[in-house]
């Protein structure tokens, strides 16, 4: 009996680390994707730069679904969204602060 309460316990804690780290990833998407949307308001990000951009933050989005498929996220598969996200972050702010474009 005191086996199945400590699996239970482990499982829990373990899944809950997950769930944490899942939604320290999600609140960040947020937070560019907010980014993205003042660029556009503000007129820093034309158009086809925030459509590219929101392209990338799907593409991120789908990765980290990917990797919650299994119910649980790698320290691989948390550094791959991670720097997925910091280039993302990157590119955001390039975009952001590159001179017009005037033809």
């Amino acid at each position: 009996m005191k086996r199945l309460a400590i699996v239970a316990a482990a499982s829990v804690f373990a899944f809950s680390a997950t769930m944490v780290t899942a939604g320290i990833i999600h609140k960040r998407q947020k937070h560019q994707r907010a980014r993205i949307h003042q660029g556009m308001r503000s007129g820093e990000l034309t158009s086809d730069e925030a459509v590219k951009l929101d392209g990338e933050q799907q593409a991120i989005q789908a990765d980290r679904e990917k990797a919650l498929a299994d119910g649980k996220l790698t320290k691989r598969e948390r550094r791959s969204i991670r720097h997925e996200q910091n280039q993302a972050s990157r590119d955001v702010r390039h975009k952001k602060h590159n001179p017009p474009y005037n033809p």
